[in-house]
């Protein structure tokens, strides 16, 4: 079987997307991705052995971590870029293949690729917060009512389809022409389908209720990772007790001086402090030996090996520090993160941070709930459920012929 495997957005996006394809092809099929450029992306490509056939020239970083912030109209100019690249690069490496696997940013152009070549398209998301629902608006976090009902709900998300027409509908469209295809009037729905994979771990993510839509939730596609620690890192891990971890992954942070607020609230807890640079550019503060700064580790090694994990809340790393037993302080951003957040509190694995901008008090009172020991034993409880083969069910649907 040939499987053509597509994404755009941050790691969060894209690693899930490399462990499926790594599942795939052990299992026997033949996996292209097409997915950002970005050189790290392009290393966790290459260690599952799949070529990446790069979806745009400009990488994710240079748009979400660039010297400015984005704006709305940065989104109508990304918008039709991504369209033209999947009817041109993807459809290319679609040809021939079995089934296209779609996921990330909504990837409008996709399943219409799928259409005019003959080829089993599939829909997957990595939780069902963005997916039409009777019980929250567009945007919040489940349980989030509106106060006027459900009546307004579907005002809402009838409204969300609109904006998504609205950024993808003309190019979409112009596209879909080009090639024979008659217009799509609700561009959301017909990227999502009407059945869709979920890779995200139940006891995480549970869903039903959250979405009209029918998902089959695989559990989290997660890539495994031998990677040895560096010399460096091992040597500060073994210099003294657990320190806690403090990274923001894709998140560029800015406007805030995060890595001083993080330093003061850990070392008012008496613990010291491991920076994930990531693409916040965090470092120490001082020279104080109790800060270590650290770019790209296998973090699933890491987290066993620290007593807290403060983060942005991102699917993939709260799935990575749940597994791996260490309690959580999630400070989250946007989209799903929030979500996440709650989670994790509700779990009582952790705590949600009030807010996306850390202060060292706010920040120091979260860690006092990840700290306790309660927290820790709760922690480890939980890693014991987290399930790890979530990109082996995934796998094999795609190979029984999930898809539409």
């Amino acid at each position: 079987m040939r499987a053509v495997l597509t994404t755009w957005g941050s790691r969060g996006d894209v690693e899930p997307v490399v462990a499926l394809a790594l599942r795939l092809r052990e299992l026997g099929a033949e996996v292209r991705v097409c997915a950002p450029p970005d050189e790290e992306f392009a290393a966790l490509l290459d260690r599952a052995g799949v070529p990446l056939l790069p979806l745009l020239d400009r990488t994710v970083r240079s748009v979400v971590a660039g010297d400015r912030p984005l704006k709305p109209e940065d989104a109508f100019r990304l918008a039709p870029e991504l369209v033209a690249a999947r009817f041109d690069v993807l459809a290319r490496a679609a040809e021939g293949a079995d089934v296209l696997l779609a996921t990330g940013l909504l990837p409008a152009g996709a399943r219409s690729v799928a259409e005019k070549l003959g080829v089993r398209y599939a829909f997957a998301c990595f939780h069902p917060f963005g997916l039409p629902s009777r019980h929250f608006p567009p945007g919040a976090r489940p349980g989030v009512q509106s106060p006027e009902g459900e009546t307004d709900l579907e005002v809402l998300w009838e409204q969300d389809a609109q904006r998504v027409n609205a950024l993808y509908g003309e190019a979409l469209n112009t596209h879909r022409a080009a090639i024979d295809l008659p217009p799509v009037d609700n561009v959301r729905d017909y990227v999502f389908t009407d059945r869709g994979l979920l890779a995200a771990d139940p006891v995480l993510g549970p869903w039903h209720d959250l979405t009209e839509l029918e998902l089959v939730q695989t559990g989290a596609w997660i890539l495994p990772d031998e990677r040895p620690l560096p010399k460096e890192l091992d040597a500060f891990l073994d210099a003294g007790e657990p320190p806690v971890y403090v990274g923001f992954g894709s998140i560029a942070m800015r406007g805030s001086d995060v890595a001083r607020v993080a330093v003061e609230a850990v070392r008012g807890h008496g613990r010291r402090v491991l920076l994930g640079r990531g693409w916040a550019g965090l470092e120490p503060v001082d020279g104080g030996g109790d800060c270590f700064a650290v770019g790209e580790v296998n973090q699933q090694a890491l987290f066993r090996r620290v007593a807290a994990v403060v983060h942005h809340g991102g699917a993939g790393t709260t799935t990575t520090a749940a597994r791996a037993g260490a309690p959580q302080v999630v400070v989250p951003q946007y989209a799903d993160q929030p979500s996440w957040a709650a989670r994790v509190a509700e779990l009582g694995i952790g705590a949600a941070h009030d807010g996306p901008v850390p202060t060292s008090a706010s920040l120091s009172a979260a860690l006092a709930t990840a700290l306790r020991p309660e927290t820790g034993t709760r922690a480890k409880e939980v890693a014991g459920t987290v399930r790890g083969d979530g990109a082996t069910v995934a796998a094999r649907l795609l190979l029984d012929g999930f898809g539409r």
